[in-house]
């Protein structure tokens, strides 16, 4: 009742109050209105202008300092490669390779390198330049002993052209070796391999032999998948049990299907990309790319094979 009591004393105070002194009472309550707020100074509007201008020159001076520190670092890591390719240039000479390498301790079995197609770089002439690439990487791999080079290309074009690229690749080791040839097999997964096939080209069994294997951007993650499909369906049908999938298992199908884990992966770019190197197989690789470096060169490979010797494998427990 008191409530009730008060509500009417309430409503009858308000019917008293006309509409202005309702809008005089809500006043204090209600945002300020835009078209009524005042104009800024002519002080505030300079102290805008000068906070403004400021920003610019700190952001001016920051970007300055970052491309003159961009421009150095690429300038010294150009004179670098410079003195190092005249230094150790190998002069298509085996023996000097091996003179590059003698005081390692320890070089890659298995050494894989990702090549790239550029796309100003499209048709016959970027393809002759991928495959004298591939070639060059033969020859020294042949020279400092490596048995086994795995070469990824990511649209897979190499895999279209494999007996161009034994032919190709085998002209560039006798230009290396004369007389003295290693035997070599290029090969891909699921398609058939090149040992040797020009058979009008003698090799020498004491030189050694070299395997070359290509890969593209299927043998990664789709072979996962694939394999993947494949256990499921014989777990579903009884054929294997799910205690016996294990990591052993994977890795002993896609080293056979695919390849074994290389011991080295060098980049030929300025920036670490794998480009959709297959995953599995990367696990404890060492990888290696030189800063600010494109294109294929020597220094690179030497300097990959120097670091491998260097570095501490500690794979735990």
């Amino acid at each position: 009742m008191v409530a009730s009591k008060e509500t009417q004393i309430y409503r009858k105070d308000a019917v008293k109050l006309s509409v202005s002194e309702r809008e005089k009472l809500l006043k204090p309550y209600l945002p300020p209105d835009r078209h009524q707020s005042r104009r800024p100074s002519k002080s505030q509007l300079i102290r805008m202008f000068l906070r403004n201008q400021l920003h610019i020159l700190i952001f001016a001076a920051v970007h300055a300092v970052f491309s003159l520190y961009i421009r150095l670092r690429q300038a010294y890591h150009i004179v670098l490669d410079r003195i190092f390719a005249i230094l150790y240039y190998h002069h298509r000479a085996p023996e000097l390779i091996k003179q590059d390498i003698r005081g390692l301790n320890k070089i890659p079995q298995h050494l894989s390198v990702i090549l790239e197609l550029r796309d100003e770089e499209q048709g016959l002439a970027g393809l002759e330049k991928l495959l004298d690439d591939v070639a060059e990487v033969s020859a020294w791999c042949a020279g400092a002993g490596i048995p086994m080079l795995s070469v990824y290309e990511k649209t897979g074009i190499l895999k279209d052209h494999l007996q161009r690229t034994h032919l190709i690749v085998s002209s560039k080791l006798h230009a290396y070796f004369g007389r003295r040839v290693p035997s070599l097999q290029i090969q891909a997964p699921h398609v058939p391999s090149f040992l040797n096939g020009d058979e009008s080209q003698q090799t020498s069994p004491s030189a050694g032999h070299l395997s070359v294997l290509l890969l593209s951007a299927g043998d990664g993650r789709s072979t996962l998948v694939d394999l993947t499909k494949t256990l499921t369906e014989m777990s579903q049908r009884n054929k294997i049990s799910t205690s016996d999938i294990s990591p052993d298992l994977i890795d002993a199908e896609i080293s056979e299907s695919v390849m074994t884990e290389p011991d080295l992966l060098i980049l030929f770019g300025p920036f670490v990309k794998l480009q959709g190197y297959p995953p599995w197989q990367v696990r404890l690789t060492e990888i290696y790319h030189s800063r600010d470096n494109c294109g294929v060169g020597y220094q690179v490979f030497l300097r990959a094979l120097h670091n491998f010797a260097k570095a501490q494998m500690k794979f735990g427990r």
